[in-house]
């Protein structure tokens, strides 16, 4: 039996079988997208806050619309219109949410370890929608299922991760679940970005700083965004990132000529990658995007809802009753 989650606070304490466990259970949900009604009552009476304490589009986007979709009403904190600007601690306004009777609290914040800092002190399930330079665990776990989908396996896949890694909570999140499955992880960026100390995040990870040989055989390739505030500091201008770690057809060439080009979005076109590719054949930007749903579906429906491990989803249900 699999051990239920209580949190989803990191990829990297997870088994292989929790994180099997959890992209098993969101292909109803993948299915579920496909409907002409998107909606089931699986959470109705619930209320998920979604508490942002750092800006977001996508993925808070995709958790109250995840909610949503399951029934659960929402209720939203933005940072910049709350207490915090006011001088109130992060505490102090969690503890102020959960006052309100949530049954779980999706959050993010930009000090690493502040969602696992909540879940000691709140008796609710806590998401961790990025924390710092620390993890992003449902954007680990949304590229996995997609990975899976297109490749049929996790295991013992050549993947490559440019841009920004030292920043990077996604790159973490992914080199600490493709590893799980003996994967074989290359980062590449400017070398600044790319301290040799990452090699140490987990077994088969290496560091290669052109990006040629980055690529090369890989199966998958993942571009991160890069932070504009970050491009001239430390000094690299924008035309030298472009020169040397772009991703270009001429580059996405000398991977594998089935290889995915993934990318967490949103995309910084004609500087981290050029729009040929990212909306090339090739792509599985707009997939991760659809699979970042049905995660977080299953995620709030096993954590919120309660489901027991060996439950049926309300989504397959519905699916086989349609048939």
């Amino acid at each position: 039996m699999v051990e239920r989650l209580q949190h989803l606070l990191a990829i990297e304490p997870l088994d292989r079988e929790q994180i099997t466990f959890i992209l098993d259970q969101a292909k109803p949900f993948q299915e579920f997208q496909r409907f002409p009604l998107k909606k089931l009552a699986t959470l109705r009476g619930k209320t998920v806050a979604i508490a942002f304490f750092e800006s977001s589009t996508r993925t808070r986007i995709s958790f109250t619309t995840a909610a949503s979709r399951l029934g659960a009403d929402t209720m939203n904190l933005q940072a910049e219109a709350s207490s915090l600007k006011k001088g109130e601690s992060l505490i102090d306004t969690v503890r102020t949410l959960e006052a309100m009777r949530p049954d779980g609290i999706v959050m993010r914040h930009s000090a690493s370890g502040a969602p696992e800092f909540v879940a000691a002190r709140l008796g609710i399930p806590v998401f961790n929608a990025g924390d710092g330079t620390h993890e992003h665990p449902s954007q680990g776990l949304l590229d996995a299922l997609t990975i899976r989908d297109r490749k049929g396996t996790l295991e013992n896949l050549n993947v490559t991760i440019v841009g920004d890694i030292l920043h990077s909570r996604v790159a973490r999140s992914n080199i600490h679940l493709l590893t799980k499955f003996g994967s074989r992880i290359t980062l590449c960026g400017p070398a600044m970005w790319v301290p040799k100390e990452l090699e140490a995040l987990a077994p088969n990870v290496r560091r290669v700083l052109r990006v040629e040989d980055a690529v090369k055989d890989a199966d998958v390739v993942m571009v991160l965004r890069v932070q504009t505030e970050r491009i001239h500091e430390p000094a690299i201008a924008p035309e030298e990132y472009i020169l040397l770690y772009q991703m270009t057809p001429e580059r996405l060439r000398l991977a594998r000529s089935d290889a995915l080009l993934m990318h967490p979005g949103p995309i910084i076109r004609g500087l981290e990658i050029d729009p040929v590719i990212a909306d090339g054949p090739q792509s599985r930007i707009l997939e991760q995007v659809t699979n970042g749903l049905a995660v977080r579906m299953a995620l709030l429906y096993h954590l919120v809802g309660g489901a027991p491990i060996d439950a049926l989803h309300p989504a397959k249900e519905r699916s086989n009753a349609a048939d």
